[in-house]
């Protein structure tokens, strides 16, 4: 017989088991609005290891890049998650930053705006 479960108990079994167990990157620490897009050498790379969550990453940002931030909220995952996934791809060789929305040389009205509704949909 199951009992009634906590409302929010298996987001963070679920979080924990998307880390491993981590509750930090080791390193490649990102900011919530640092860009992110697939590294030139991706398509090359092996993805056998890379869990559901890591290839949902990519998925994503074959198409374009997003920010840790919208990435989160696309893949309905708190944003101390994503920064350790990502800190694994960026590890890996997978991903690559790009210069943050505040580092934009103009303003690009589009991607504020995107980034605005990742924010939101959090």
């Amino acid at each position: 017989m199951n009992g009634p479960r906590a409302s929010g108990g298996d987001r963070l079994v679920r979080a924990y088991v998307v880390t491993g167990g981590r509750t930090a990157a080791a390193r490649n620490h990102f900011d919530h609005i640092t860009l992110i897009s697939l590294s030139a050498s991706s398509p090359q790379l092996d993805r056998t290891r890379l869990t559901p969550e890591h290839r949902g990453a990519m998925d994503l940002l074959s198409v374009s890049a997003y920010s840790v931030a919208e990435l989160g909220a696309h893949l309905v995952l708190p944003l101390s998650v994503m920064r350790i996934l990502l800190a694994d791809l960026m590890e890996s060789g997978h991903i690559t930053t790009q210069r943050q929305i505040t580092q934009t040389t103009g303003l690009d009205i589009k991607l504020l705006e995107d980034v605005l509704a990742g924010l939101q949909r959090l």
